[in-house]
């Protein structure tokens, strides 16, 4: 059969798809482009605010009207958190976050039967990690290496806990197999990722935490480049650094998830940090690594955020100096705790995310300027713009001239930005 899949959402949900492509293919099937006529469409949906829940619908409303004659399949987090509303749309399988293969088998199984078809379970009751295929999209550089799933955090805002069940981490030797086989199948890059990498190894119980398994992947795929996903801040300790900065090829490009800068806000999001143990982590990096880059995602206008906690978090970010963010306004997740609270209005949450963003573009350009003249080994992707591009191991764009560059490391000397990417040229 020939299958299409869109995918909303996190990098977890793309590594999922991925996976998804490699077990169809491994039974015979065909992945096409979800523009192109296929037997089934498969949605792989985020809910992590009611807007993503609102695009989900959208792109199975435009499936079934476009696509009348085809199998409409919907998975991921929105049919795992809200599948009595997933229930009363016009799709033919519905699934969870959970037993990727299985869903798989009853894809075949819906369009042989054409006849609705359900697998949702309780997240809450894994106690498993499902080991899927690991690997890129296709023509991708970089591979995705799950070895985390679940989340036992409870944020306020969030609801993935609820959509992704407890901690279940990948074991060690598995993800040394993995990484093996990537490096075996000509990947220059692998990108530990999970929901929560942070708590990898915790159900475990044997002692084993996130370092060590960054060490024995290292070992398994030497000269691939190890990249780390959003970290936890406690995650970054002083042995942690120092373990870390022993990895001959791991990228010095570091996401702290921090998602305010004061104290009393992130007391109602119900993180496990204040900022002084934050800025204790980002002062880690930096004696540790070169220029690290750090990186951070920042929610504005949370419920009850004042202009003086505003205020502080505009002063945090500055002492931190981000290379890069991403800054988000508060969105309500219904649902959750933070839904409930009193809500900062619209034009608020829009002029602080202007501001957030404005200084967030001049760290940003700080960063890059700060690159320029020294000599990055480059990981180049794609053409663009007449020049190749591809990414340093601090995760910055670099623009080069070349041709026929995909998926090889040169040494690039940076000549120059534009304040969102670097320039460079080629050095024998």
């Amino acid at each position: 059969m020939r299958v299409a899949i869109y995918t909303l959402g996190c990098k977890m949900n793309q590594y999922e798809t991925q996976a998804m492509e490699q077990l169809l293919r491994r039974k015979g099937h065909q992945v096409v482009d979800f523009s192109q006529e296929a037997d089934a469409y498969v949605v792989n949906t985020c809910s992590v605010t009611a807007v993503s829940d609102q695009k989900s619908r959208k792109v199975l409303h435009r499936v079934r009207r476009e696509r009348p004659g085809a199998v409409l399949a919907v998975c991921g987090c929105y049919p795992q958190t809200h599948v009595e509303d997933v229930r009363k749309l016009d799709v033919d399988l519905i699934a969870g976050t959970g037993d990727r293969a299985g869903f798989v088998d009853l894809l075949e199984q819906a369009v042989e039967e054409r006849r609705p078809l359900e697998l949702v379970d309780r997240s809450f009751d894994r106690r498993q990690f499902e080991v899927l295929p690991a690997g890129g999209m296709e023509n991708r550089t970089r591979a995705m290496l799950k070895v985390e799933d679940g989340c036992v955090n409870f944020c306020s805002y969030c609801i993935i806990p609820y959509a992704r069940g407890p901690v279940r981490s990948l074991p060690l030797d598995k993800a040394v197999e993995q990484a093996a086989q990537l490096k075996a199948e000509g990947y220059r890059e692998i990108v530990i990722t999970g929901i929560e990498i942070s708590s990898w190894g915790r159900d475990l119980k044997n002692g084993l935490t996130l370092v060590d398994l960054m060490e024995a992947i290292s070992a398994a795929a030497p000269g691939v480049r190890i990249r780390l996903g959003s970290l936890e801040p406690r995650t970054v300790t002083e042995e942690f650094c120092r373990r870390a900065a022993a990895l001959p090829d791991l990228c010095p490009q570091f996401h702290l998830s921090m998602q305010s800068g004061c104290d009393d806000t992130l007391k109602r999001m119900n993180r496990k940090y204040g900022t002084a143990r934050y800025l204790e982590s980002v002062e880690l990096l930096n004696r540790f690594f070169d220029r690290p880059a750090v990186t951070t995602d920042m929610i504005v206008g949370f419920p009850e955020e004042t202009e003086e906690e505003f205020a502080k978090t505009l002063d945090f970010i500055r002492r931190c100096g981000f290379a890069q963010m991403h800054i988000f306004p508060y969105s309500i997740r219904p649902g959750t705790p933070a839904a409930e609270m009193e809500q900062v209005p619209k034009a608020v949450k829009e002029d602080r995310a202007r501001r957030a963003a404005a200084a967030a573009a001049d760290m940003h350009r700080a960063y890059l300027d700060g690159c320029v003249g020294k000599t990055y080994p480059v990981l180049f992707e794609q053409p663009r713009d007449g020049k190749f591009s591809g990414h340093a191991p601090n995760y910055m764009e670099v623009l080069a001239e070349g041709e026929d560059l995909h998926n090889q490391v040169k040494p690039v000397r940076i000549t120059g930005t534009d304040g969102q990417v670097l320039f460079g040229e080629l050095e024998a």
